[in-house]
């Protein structure tokens, strides 16, 4: 399922891009002003060295298309980052989502990374629904079980904005986090499907 096609809510900016140069640039140019930044799963990794202004004729024989590294848009938020500012990156992955999701974490300087099992059923792009595990930096984590993508949504918001009051990085001593509504967490927490009835769909 996709929201590209969806009409814009209102009171949200809805910026068009078309290539990850272009997202890079809205993103940066966009960020200072944001006090919670939530990112989706990146765009394509690489992009043509040279991209071809006309077609690419079978005469000319087999074309080499090189490739070269886009910008990691979550990565420089992370080095640009102002105090006070909350980072969350999203990590889909098809294996070793665990320890994929943790050293991102640590490598792009986000204070959740929410985990994406994208190979797992009922979740991931071609679904309404998600499941997701968001890790926080000192080591803790949330378990949100399969729901609706809106009910997942809620879950990450729930357990990102109270990093805002107080102030990020988020480095908790503790492996040990508290979600809204959903009860004391664990190292291995979870909030419950259907912890907030309204989110379901």
């Amino acid at each position: 399922m996709t929201t590209s096609g969806l009409p814009a809510a209102p009171g949200v900016e809805v910026v068009e891009v078309e290539t990850a140069a272009e997202m890079a640039d809205a993103v940066l140019s966009r960020a200072e002003a944001a006090d919670l930044i939530v990112m989706a799963a990146a765009v394509a990794d690489y992009r043509p060295a040279v991209a071809a202004t006309t077609k690419l004729h079978k005469a000319d024989g087999m074309p080499e298309i090189r490739l070269v590294p886009t910008v990691d848009i979550l990565a420089e938020l992370g080095r640009r980052r102002r105090p006070g500012q909350v980072l969350v990156g999203f990590a889909a992955e098809t294996d070793s989502l665990s320890e994929r999701a943790a050293a991102k974490l640590e490598a792009k300087g986000v204070d959740l990374m929410v985990g994406n099992d994208v190979g797992a059923e009922g979740v991931g792009f071609a679904y309404e629904t998600n499941a997701v595990t968001i890790f926080h930096r000192g080591g803790a984590r949330t378990e949100i079980p399969l729901q609706s993508k809106r009910a997942v949504a809620h879950a990450i918001f729930r357990t990102a904005l109270p990093l805002l009051s107080e102030g990020a990085p988020a480095c908790p001593d503790q492996a040990r986090v508290e979600v809204p509504g959903a009860g004391a967490a664990t190292p291995a927490a979870s909030v419950p499907t259907g912890a907030d009835d309204r989110d379901r769909e």
